[in-house]
C-alpha cells in the first residue's frame, strides 16, 4: 500500500459571489501531494496551482501562503487540476492522507459543487486517513494540536514555509511515518 499526503490552500470566497452555484466559503488555489511507498519514504511529489472560478486572493490568504493573483491567474481550474493528481497518482494501489478534516472536506465540496464525477476520486475520499486523529490518539489528548505544534511536540524540523501546500504535505507525510512507527516518541519536554 502506498500513501498521497495531500494538502490544500485555500482563498475565501466572497459573499458578493454566491449566486447558487457555489455556496462554500472557500475555494482551492494550491494543490501539494507526496507519494510515500510501502517503506512510507517520499518518492514523488506533486504541487500545482489552481484557479479559482469564485475566490479572490485576499491580502491575508496572500500573506499567509505568498500565493498571489499572478500565480493564479493561468493555472487549471479545479477540475483539471485534481484531474492531474490523479493522473500523477497513475494506478498506484494508494490511499489519501491529510493532516485535518478540512482538506478532505474542501475535496468533497468542489467535487459535488462543480460536478466532477471520477470514481477513482471517490474511493480515494472514501479511504481517506486524517493524520492528525492518529495522532491524537497516540498522544490520548483532547484538543488537537495544528500541524506545526505536532511537529514540534514530535522533534520534526519542519520543512519550510508553512501554508504552502507541497511544504506542508511533506511535514505531514514525516509526521505520518513517525506516527505509524512502533515504538512513537516524542520530544523530550
Amino acid at each position: 500500500m502506498k500513501y498521497a499526503v495531500i494538502d490544500l490552500e485555500m482563498c475565501r470566497v466572497p459573499k458578493s459571489s454566491d449566486n447558487g452555484e457555489y455556496r462554500w466559503s472557500r475555494e482551492t488555489i494550491q494543490i501539494g501531494a507526496v507519494l510515500l511507498d510501502e517503506n512510507l519514504n517520499v518518492v514523488k511529489k506533486f504541487s500545482t496551482f489552481v484557479r479559482p472560478r469564485f475566490g479572490r486572493i485576499d491580502p491575508l490568504t496572500g500573506y499567509l501562503t505568498g500565493i498571489t493573483a499572478e500565480n493564479v491567474n493561468n493555472a487549471d481550474y479545479f477540475e483539471d487540476a485534481i484531474g492531474r493528481f490523479l493522473r500523477w497518482l497513475k494506478d498506484y494501489d494508494v490511499r489519501c492522507v491529510s493532516w485535518s478534516y478540512p482538506v478532505e472536506n474542501q475535496i468533497r465540496r468542489e467535487v459535488e459543487a462543480k460536478g466532477i464525477n471520477d470514481p477513482r476520486l471517490n474511493a480515494l475520499l472514501d479511504s481517506w486517513i486524517t493524520c492528525q486523529k492518529l495522532f491524537d490518539e497516540k498522544m490520548d489528548t483532547d484538543k488537537p494540536l495544528s500541524l506545526a505544534e505536532a511537529l514540534s511536540v514530535s522533534d520534526i524540523r519542519n520543512a519550510g514555509m508553512a501554508h504552502d501546500s507541497l511544504v506542508d504535505a511533506y511535514n505531514t507525510a514525516l509526521l505520518f511515518k513517525k506516527v505509524l512507527s512502533r515504538p512513537f516518541r516524542l520530544a523530550a519536554g
